[in-house]
């Protein structure tokens, strides 16, 4: 069964970061520049948080802060849910699916950031799966297995 640990084998470790005292402005700029929907806050190795564009729009458009003064630590999403490289890919798409969130970090034992996983990365780590299996499947059925 497939983990999170394959997945961010093909995807990388790589996760994009914001301090807790940049402006939901500057956040919202990396987002953009970056084309993604979500940024870890992080208050050095320490994971405090999540920025989302669900914040935003709760958060900053809804309640009408101005994202130039609002700091991101005011803002940001503070109860995180977090999975293990040994998670498989089934238990994360369940959980994110019955939480109503998009993102997950990976952490280690101790805490400490390995990687990010979105719904996203799993549809697309899924649809790369089926693709090899129906690959596999014509093969043998056209006898060049």
């Amino acid at each position: 069964m497939a983990t999170v640990k394959d997945l961010l084998v093909q995807k990388g470790p790589n996760v994009l970061s914001i301090h807790p005292e940049a402006t939901a402005l500057e956040a919202a700029v990396l987002m953009n520049q970056h084309r993604v929907g979500s940024l870890l806050v992080m208050d050095g190795d320490r994971i405090v948080g999540m920025f989302t564009e669900r914040d935003i729009l709760q958060r900053i458009v809804a309640e009408e802060r101005q994202p130039s003064r609002s700091r991101v630590a005011d803002v940001m999403t503070t109860e995180l849910i977090c999975c293990r490289l040994e998670t498989t890919i089934e238990e994360a798409r369940s959980a994110m699916k019955n939480r109503r969130i998009r993102h997950m970090p990976v952490v280690d034992d101790d805490g400490r950031l390995l990687g990010l996983i979105s719904i996203g990365d799993l549809n697309a780590y899924e649809s790369h799966d089926q693709e090899v299996t129906i690959h596999i499947m014509e093969e043998y059925i056209h006898g060049r297995v």
